[in-house]
């Protein structure tokens, strides 16, 4: 079961990212929570200067950006 966050202070962006982090997890057939973190030292803390971000089993996979679901998919097997 990975450890998913999405890191981001609630913008659009990052309730979209965290939207598709949970669709990708369930077609996957993941068992696992995803986490919303918005606190702006648990952010930089993970080195990311730009939000949203995806963070999976503590290992940034992608900031600045939302990815699509499919891309998604590759960054969680």
């Amino acid at each position: 079961m990975p450890d998913i966050l999405v890191l981001g202070p609630g913008c659009q962006k990052c309730q979209v990212l965290y939207e598709r982090a949970r669709q990708a997890a369930q077609e996957l057939g993941l068992d696992c929570d995803i986490v919303k973190v918005s606190d702006m030292q648990a952010i930089i803390g993970f080195g990311v200067m730009t939000t949203p971000a995806l963070v999976v089993d503590g290992a940034v996979k992608m900031s600045g950006r939302v990815p699509t679901v499919a891309e998604i998919k590759e960054m969680l097997t």
